[in-house]
């Protein structure tokens, strides 16, 4: 199960596996972005598919950020030139998620903007109000079965995520195989230009 979102024709879906309540999923958020002109030219299409990461890694709702994690964002941040505000504790994104994975496609990609600024840039807390408050103000529905909906499919995604042998995000799957982390501009473009070739020889269709 993956988040459905339109693709170009002919263009070769990625999933990104991340969890808002991630630092550095905020920063492939930013990078991708930029990459959006060449990786058309590529013919990727990256699909952002939300999971639990706590579900995975165990990771304590509401705990506090430890400095060395901490350290860890804002050197990687810097060298991506990706600006950042770490909240202070790691959040719990389920509801942002449920939001995420019920929204209608062509809106998806509006909510996951916003849920990230709201997050690393205005310094907001993804508690259940503030979902709330977000979802409303963009016209999103989070009725109680809609939010239950969404849950429901988090952990349907969550435990495909776990069986693929994701241990972290945000994580790039590059067929069967994951790939985790994000790094500069011209990495990325070098290992996802270089799986698009070998994919399309693959199947006959370079």
């Amino acid at each position: 199960m993956s988040v459905a979102t339109a693709q170009p024709d002919g263009a070769l879906p990625v999933r990104v596996d991340y969890d808002f309540a991630s630092s550095l999923c905020y920063v492939a958020h930013r990078t991708m972005e930029r990459l959006r002109d060449p990786l058309e030219t590529l013919g990727i299409a990256l699909v952002w598919s939300p999971l639990d990461l706590t579900a995975i890694t165990g990771w304590r709702r509401g705990a506090l950020m430890d400095a060395d994690r901490r350290e860890n964002v804002q050197r990687v941040s810097r060298e991506l030139s990706v600006p950042i505000r770490i909240p202070r504790i790691w959040q719990d994104s389920r509801s942002a998620h449920a939001v995420a994975l019920t929204a209608p496609p062509d809106r998806e990609p509006t909510w996951r903007e916003r849920v990230f600024t709201a997050a690393y840039e205005e310094g907001r807390l993804l508690d259940d109000a503030s979902t709330r408050e977000l979802a409303a103000e963009l016209g999103l529905d989070l009725a109680e079965d809609v939010l239950a909906e969404g849950l429901d499919r988090l952990e349907a995604r969550t435990r495909q995520a776990r069986e693929q042998e994701v241990t972290g995000v945000p994580n790039f799957m590059l067929g069967v195989w994951p790939f985790g982390g994000i790094q500069s501009d011209e990495t990325m473009l070098s290992i996802l230009g270089r799986y698009a070739r070998k994919e399309r020889e693959r199947s006959g269709l370079a």
